[in-house]
């Protein structure tokens, strides 16, 4: 093979099991992908990271045979890229946002901020009031809660963890923030410093 071989060529090669087609796509691509990456991250570590991420997931699909988009492998693998590129960001600012009339996300109190001992003595407050809260939530609710948010779980790692579809874990998040904004309106609390 050489590195004229169209990359639809080489998908189906992969797919038909020649491992080697694989290698040369993203020798091609390689370059470009973890500068778009890096471009959005700004740290080499961080690039690295999502770039395998991004190759696992390619691997992934090309195996389980759900990949369709012949002739269009670069625009699919930077998506990829994109999606996970999200991830990385939502993930590190752990702040999923509220649907509500107004600007409050009760997670922006938990902020990575260099604080003094008085702010750090009402963000341990705030934490022990919030997992209070959670408490109040039903079990699936708050498992998802509690996954998605304090051990920065991904939608489809608590799916696979619960047995329960990613829509269906997507739907007990929003309801879970629903029902603690409920809460937190019923008790009238404020979660801030």
């Amino acid at each position: 093979m050489n590195l004229q071989t169209e990359d639809s060529v080489l998908v189906r090669d992969y797919i038909a099991g020649e491992e080697k087609a694989l290698e040369i796509l993203i020798n091609r691509h390689n370059q470009r992908i973890s500068s778009f990456i890096y471009s959005k991250v700004l740290d080499k570590d961080i690039t690295e990271d999502i770039f395998q991420d991004t190759f696992i997931k390619v691997i992934r699909t090309l195996k389980k045979g759900t990949y369709s988009e012949e002739g269009k492998f670069l625009p699919w693998v930077m998506r990829i890229a994109h999606n996970l590129i999200i991830d990385h960001f939502r993930k590190n600012k752990r702040m999923p946002m509220f649907e509500g009339n107004d600007d409050f996300n009760i997670f922006s109190v938990i902020g990575d901020e260099k604080l003094n001992a008085e702010k750090q003595l009402i963000k341990d407050q705030i934490n022990t009031d919030l997992r209070h809260l959670v408490e109040e939530l039903p079990d699936d609710q708050k498992e998802v809660l509690e996954m998605r948010i304090y051990k920065d779980m991904s939608f489809k790692e608590i799916s696979e963890n619960t047995g329960v579809s990613i829509n269906t874990a997507l739907g007990r998040m929003r309801y879970a923030l629903i029902n603690l904004r409920k809460i937190i309106e019923k008790h009238n609390i404020v979660l801030t410093n």
